[in-house]
């Protein structure tokens, strides 16, 4: 089932989810091996490309847009996912994590560069094409 309307048409009036922002950003961990650091870091550059005037121009609130963040790095399970979601200053947001991103070992020490790619989608109940 569909979140609440974005505030585009009421309920019921065949409101569909569709994805009208995709920001793609990247981020590292240069010493330390933090995967939530660079995950965090790849989310604000995603985020540092986008602006959010469509949101304003048609009067939305921006807290019922949902934002999907997914968060790609070698060690998925090492990053604090509800850390990622806090940082998202608009909108209802669910993080995903999965395998991606790059571990870069250094050859003379045990430290790790972590480097995270993160995609950054938002929908908006918009009204059903005709036909479709």
């Amino acid at each position: 089932m569909l979140p609440p309307s974005c505030g585009w048409m009421s309920e019921g009036e065949g409101a569909v989810a569709k994805r009208v922002i995709l920001e793609m950003g990247t981020g590292n961990d240069l010493h330390g091996g933090d995967y939530t650091k660079a995950a965090l870091r790849a989310v604000q550059d995603a985020l540092h490309h986008s602006s959010l005037s469509l949101i304003r121009s048609f009067g939305l609130d921006s807290r019922k847009m949902q934002v999907e963040v997914t968060i790609g790095v070698q060690q998925p399970d090492k990053v604090d996912a509800a850390a990622v979601k806090a940082s998202l200053p608009h909108g209802e947001v669910t993080v995903k994590l999965v395998k991606g991103g790059l571990d870069v070992p250094d050859e003379t020490s045990s430290d790790v560069a972590v480097i995270a790619s993160a995609a950054v989608a938002v929908r908006l109940d918009l009204p059903q094409a005709k036909g479709s």
